[in-house]
């Protein structure tokens, strides 16, 4: 009995190891964290004075294990999400981050010519090649390209946009051989691709990618941030709030603890976010005053297959309600509407 023991005990352990750390094809989301937005944010010469703060929200999002799976369903604060709920078709781990990643800069692009535009102050915008989100599996790309590649040339195409690259390779045959010059890591590689089809996927010769317009803003003053790690497009409304507080030399803020969420458009409006419930959550944790909320309007046709499906600032009150706290939750459709907000509070 006793020479059982150590082969019992290593069964449980593989067990509770396989329990703790074996990936699903599933997430758990649960509420992150409130950041100050100062530390990530300089604008040369800014005003950075102010007594109040800005902070941007986030969610954790992580892999479910058979362990974190069972715990958050019986846990209030946290959701399970099926991989095709948070990944796009044909899109792995890797390429999710990077297109997370992306959507931040792109968000940050957004805030930036949004808060300049609003403070009028100058600013231009520069083409700076195509970014690849995604790469088609068994495609003319696959192998040869990654996601995070910046295209900056092809063939002698040196302006890349997205219409001027579906006008270039429209009329283009099955093995076409395509020269591209690549940006990965920082350095520059000489590519080639032959053009395919794929039935049912890609039913013209095509390279096989996903990609976006990689644009740069350019400003004076210069506009430094370090957004580290954090990803998608939801602190764009913080940002440009953030921005333009140090732009201005008023204290916007008017000495109040502020958080928002919300991606921001090149138009200033303000739209839809995911997991705003656990931002609430996330907010009051760390003593915030005020809220951002986008009010976005729902579209009749996804409301008719969606008809419990509320706004962001529906949601968010909800949440607020629920969690008791005193929060002032605040809806805004545009950039404006927050500006609108803060002008009229009584300074503290």
């Amino acid at each position: 009995m006793k020479k059982r023991n150590p082969i019992i005990l290593l069964f449980i352990v593989v067990i509770v190891l396989a329990l703790g750390f074996y990936p699903m094809d599933s997430y758990i989301s649960k509420p992150g964290g409130a950041y100050e937005l100062e530390p990530f944010v300089e604008v040369d010469g800014g005003d950075q004075d102010d007594e109040g703060t800005l902070s941007l929200l986030t969610i954790a999002l992580a892999k479910a294990t058979p362990l974190t799976y069972a715990f958050a369903k019986i846990t209030d604060n946290q959701k399970i999400y099926k991989a095709n709920e948070i990944r796009q078709e044909d899109e792995d781990e890797t390429e999710y981050n990077v297109r997370q990643l992306k959507l931040m800069s792109n968000s940050q692009f957004n805030a930036i010519s949004v808060a300049f535009n609003r403070a009028n102050k100058p600013y231009t915008i520069s083409n700076n090649g195509i970014f690849i989100f995604n790469v088609v599996d068994d495609s003319a790309a696959d192998g040869i390209l990654e996601a995070g590649d910046k295209i900056l040339q092809m063939d002698d195409i040196g302006e890349l946009t997205e219409e001027s690259i579906r006008t270039y390779l429209t009329g283009k045959g099955e093995g076409d051989v395509i020269r591209l010059k690549v940006e990965r890591d920082g350095k520059q590689l000489d590519k080639e691709v032959s053009l395919k089809t794929i039935p049912g996927v890609l039913e013209t010769p095509s390279i096989g990618i996903s990609y976006t317009a990689d644009k740069k803003v350019e400003t004076t003053p210069v506009v430094h941030i370090n957004s580290e790690d954090i990803g998608g497009p939801s602190a764009g409304l913080m940002f440009t709030l953030e921005i333009l507080n140090q732009l201005l030399p008023e204290d916007i803020t008017k000495g109040y603890k502020i958080a928002g969420t919300g991606e921001m458009g090149p138009d200033g409006t303000v739209g839809r976010i995911g997991g705003i419930d656990l931002k609430v959550i996330a907010a009051d944790n760390k003593d915030m005053e005020i809220m951002f909320a986008p009010d976005d309007d729902i579209d009749p046709t996804i409301l008719a297959n969606n008809p419990d499906l509320t706004s962001n600032y529906e949601e968010a009150l909800k949440s607020a309600r629920k969690i008791g706290t005193k929060m002032k939750i605040v809806p805004v459709k545009t950039i404006d509407d927050a500006l609108a907000y803060l002008d009229q509070l009584k300074p503290k």
